[in-house]
């Protein structure tokens, strides 16, 4: 079963998720050279994100939504959308998405898909996140600064690209632009839940590990 079948097109538990921790991570391999200097290395390209949702948990109800959405994804079987607390727009958290936040890529005149991204950084050092899990309804696209609307364009989820009408594509030396707020595609990274109602109670939440995934 590929990961693109075992993805269940649904929202985790948005008030759970607005209180979870994480972030991205990074892995690199160093070496400790005689010398003293050090040999850094990539070892992915990407980041992938990790989060645990333990800590959004608030009450009993919480708890029970929770074990629900676990049981209907079979455990770690099915993916799912996550809304990340912290960066979950292409533009600042404060802000609201506009069609011009976002640079990706330049037409040539024959060109239709534009693979949509988030770019962390500035010049040649950004790094370009695949963006393919975009929230319905608020992609906004603009050519040149002219922003544009349905039909003339749409979004191609297996791909994760921008795909514009053969009467909209953008001509030569354009500028493509996008804006949009984005949910990140997760597994469980466990394989069971563990609470005692007396520990919950007391304060004591338990760990809900999840981890991003490539679709």
């Amino acid at each position: 079963m590929s990961d693109l079948a075992s993805f269940h097109d649904v929202l985790f538990p948005l008030a759970v998720s607005f209180g979870a921790t994480g972030g991205p991570e990074r892995r690199n391999e160093i070496i400790s050279l005689s010398s003293g200097r050090e040999k850094r290395n990539a070892r992915f390209a990407h980041s992938r994100r990790h989060y645990d949702a333990g800590t959004g948990l608030r009450s009993l109800d919480d708890l029970q939504e929770v074990i629900a959405f676990f049981e209907a994804r079979r455990g770690s079987l099915h993916a799912f959308r996550f809304r990340d607390p912290f960066d979950m727009k292409s533009c600042s958290p404060g802000q609201s998405p506009s069609a011009t936040d976002q640079p990706l890529g330049t037409g040539d005149g024959k060109a239709v898909r534009f693979a949509l991204v988030k770019a962390y950084g500035d010049g040649s050092d950004a790094y370009r996140r695949s963006i393919i899990r975009p929230v319905a309804g608020t992609l906004r696209v603009a050519v040149e600064g002219i922003e544009l609307f349905s039909p003339d364009f749409s979004f191609d989820e297996a791909s994760g690209e921008v795909v514009f009408a053969e009467n909209a594509k953008p001509g030569i030396g354009q500028s493509v632009k996008a804006g949009y707020e984005f949910d990140v595609p997760v597994r469980f990274d466990t394989e069971r839940i563990a609470i005692s109602l007396k520990a919950f109670k007391a304060g004591q939440i338990p760990s809900i590990a999840l981890v991003e995934v490539q679709l």
